[in-house]
């Protein structure tokens, strides 16, 4: 899903450069309107690939156990592979990035990622789809963090908020319509169908990148320090207090947004024994309150209050979900109704939260430095999902009770995370 891509237009009105000659620019607090629609939409697409390539094969996790005898919980391997490629992946391309510009190792990644797709479609045993489904992760990154590495060499403050929400408006629809048309897939053809779907989707996101982003990162403003001096910044990044804390309340959140993801699907269609396409609707429809908050907290909240109000309301959001979760289902007994309500919320509230601290965490650093520290974002967020994903299946069997204790707990964590880390002083101290 949630959710968080190569070069843009630049503003209108400007002077197109040279962008092996051009100096180091500092980022705006200009109107993200004025990137090219063709850009946006192609980054939001981009950023789009991560929750499409897990989602719209959802639907299908009991049909590729069946298909090639495995256990639910094996099968789960393919989402949890995926995101420790999506957190590796990260490390590779936002350094990448860094050095040699945006667009290079974004075209890269798509071509890897649509190869991956192909052996995904094919795979004739669980190792391999696993092993296809890593390989995809890995290529599917360069998108998401290249795309916030563009963010911040465009934009900054609220201005950056508005060109993220921007995207997450377009990448937002991924998560609502893949469940549903990955349902819709499973009824005239196989789980192998999904992968085949994304195949395509590669190419065409390929083309359209090729076609339409635009280098972002002048050669003057690029890092050529090499992997020594990489390290040597990712180790800066990870001293400084307030980044760090950002950067775990990130993925403290995520590890709820993956909990919910990997074990939904199970948990709803065993547990609550929903047929995959009330499934695909009941999901499509906590996905709408992400990107619904994710566009009001771009262009409504972060013009009324700060940024650490906003954070601290959607901590304290979520942390009131898992609450409900744990009481609706070991306690109260709510059904599926006392399900859903907790799970639209959470979504809410990350629609607010995860916005926030990635734009925060980018604030602190220089522009040469963006695609490494949104490598370090992505790759945190990443390795909580992947390490929490299988836990709603402890004991080989889903469990609802196991969903609802696995985001009260990251709830509570990102809060105790941000509050002891990113204190206002720290804060004032990191921006200075």
């Amino acid at each position: 899903m949630p959710g968080p891509t190569a070069g843009a237009a630049g503003p209108a009105g400007d002077t197109p450069t040279d962008p092996h000659t051009a100096p180091a620019a500092e980022p705006g607090s200009g109107d993200p309107a004025a990137t090219g629609l063709a850009t946006v939409v192609v980054l939001g697409g981009l950023a789009a690939l991560g929750p499409l390539t897990t989602d719209l094969y959802l639907p299908g996790l009991p049909a590729i156990a069946d298909d090639l005898a495995a256990q639910p919980a094996a099968v789960q391997l393919t989402l949890t592979f995926s995101m420790f490629g999506v957190a590796a992946g990260q490390l590779l391309f936002g350094p990448l990035s860094d050095r040699f510009g945006r667009r290079p190792p974004l075209l890269a990644g798509m071509v890897l990622f649509t190869l991956a797709s192909v052996l995904c479609a094919l795979a004739p045993s669980l190792p391999v789809l696993i092993a296809g489904r890593f390989v995809q992760g890995v290529a599917g990154s360069a998108g998401l963090v290249i795309g916030r590495a563009v963010a911040r060499d465009r934009f900054k403050g609220v201005a950056m908020l508005r060109f993220l929400a921007s995207i997450t408006l377009i990448s937002g629809l991924a998560p609502i319509l893949a469940p549903i048309v990955g349902a819709q897939l499973l009824r005239v053809t196989s789980w192998r169908g999904t992968f085949g779907a994304l195949t395509a989707l590669g190419l065409l996101l390929t083309l359209g990148a090729f076609g339409a982003l635009r280098e972002t990162l002048p050669a003057g403003a690029r890092d050529r320090g090499g992997i020594g001096a990489t390290l040597q910044t990712m180790g800066r990044l990870l001293r400084d207090l307030p980044f760090l804390g950002l950067a775990l309340t990130s993925s403290f959140a995520y590890g709820a947004l993956f909990g919910y993801i990997s074990g939904s699907s199970t948990v709803l269609q065993h547990v609550f024994r929903v047929s995959p396409q009330t499934y695909s609707l009941l999901f499509g429809l906590n996905s709408v309150a992400i990107v619904v908050m994710t566009q009001l907290n771009g262009r409504v909240l972060a013009r009324r209050f700060t940024s650490r109000a906003l954070v601290l309301g959607g901590l304290g959001a979520a942390v009131a979900a898992g609450a409900a979760l744990v009481l609706g289902t070991r306690l109260w007994d709510l059904g599926l109704i006392g399900f859903c309500l907790p799970l639209f919320v959470l979504m809410g509230s990350l629609g607010v939260l995860l916005p926030n601290t990635a734009a925060e965490a980018l604030s602190l650093v220089e522009p040469q430095a963006a695609g490494t520290a949104a490598a370090l974002l992505g790759t945190g967020n990443f390795l909580a999902g992947a390490v929490v994903a299988p836990l709603s299946s402890l004991g080989g069997q889903p469990s609802a009770v196991l969903l609802a204790a696995v985001v009260l707990v990251c709830g509570l964590l990102a809060t105790a995370t941000y509050l002891a880390l990113c204190r206002p002083a720290r804060m004032r101290t990191a921006e200075a």
